[in-house]
């Protein structure tokens, strides 16, 4: 697996975590906010079934892969 690959598995499992491979960590805090939020707000407002964890790990995850090839961590 590419880094690029690594840093969207890491942050789709856990949002952040992938940032934090690519050496983001000012990003890597920012994704783990917008995840808490969204888990937080949804969870209060739309229940536990809600589509919150797809967004909350879906845009973490692609913007560490996109970030990583940036840097050059190939496809």
């Amino acid at each position: 697996m590419t880094k690029a690959g690594t840093a969207a598995m890491l942050s789709f499992f856990i949002p952040g975590a992938g940032q934090l491979y690519n050496g983001d960590f000012l990003r890597a805090l920012f994704w783990f906010m917008v995840a808490s939020v969204f888990y937080t707000a949804f969870f209060l407002l739309a229940g536990p079934l809600s589509l919150s964890g797809v967004v909350a790990h879906a845009i973490p995850a692609y913007t560490a892969h996109q970030r990583a090839l940036q840097l050059g961590g190939g496809r």
